[in-house]
């Protein structure tokens, strides 16, 4: 594992103190996170570390981005499901829940929202030429 892009301080002075538990779960997923920004740079074609070093704002990005993941990750629910929606009916017995995470972990936490941020996501312009031929 490489040095992660942010420190469990760094969370706490931009999001909020954290408890000893927390403290200790940020510290494990510090640099998971960070190695996982790492791969999805290399995926879309960019190295991330070296990016930093060429340009040094560009490394307060990928500070916050580091930052809002683990924030989001300590969010979520440990204990049960992380349902973000249940409904129930009777009779006909039905039930349908909503996870607020699907499929949870890590890799789901870092959102196209997040990639926009680090460059990795752009929108792509395409176009499709159609022809239609004449029959004589």
């Amino acid at each position: 594992m490489s040095t992660p892009f942010a420190t469990v301080e760094d969370i706490q002075t931009l999001w909020r103190p954290l408890t000893s538990e927390e403290q200790s779960r940020a510290e494990a997923l510090l640099p998971l996170v960070s190695d996982e920004i790492r791969v999805l740079g290399k995926d879309h074609g960019k190295d991330i570390d070296e990016a930093i070093v060429t340009d040094p704002t560009y490394g307060s990005i990928v500070k916050i981005v580091t930052v809002d993941v683990v924030t989001r990750i300590l969010r979520q629910n440990t204990q049960g499901d992380a349902m973000s929606q249940e409904s129930q009916s009777a009779l006909g017995y039905t039930w349908s829940g909503t996870f607020a995470v699907a499929g949870g972990g890590i890799a789901n936490s870092i959102l196209n929202n997040d990639l926009k941020k680090l460059g990795l996501l752009t929108q792509q312009i395409g176009s499709e030429f159609i022809w239609q031929g004449c029959k004589e």
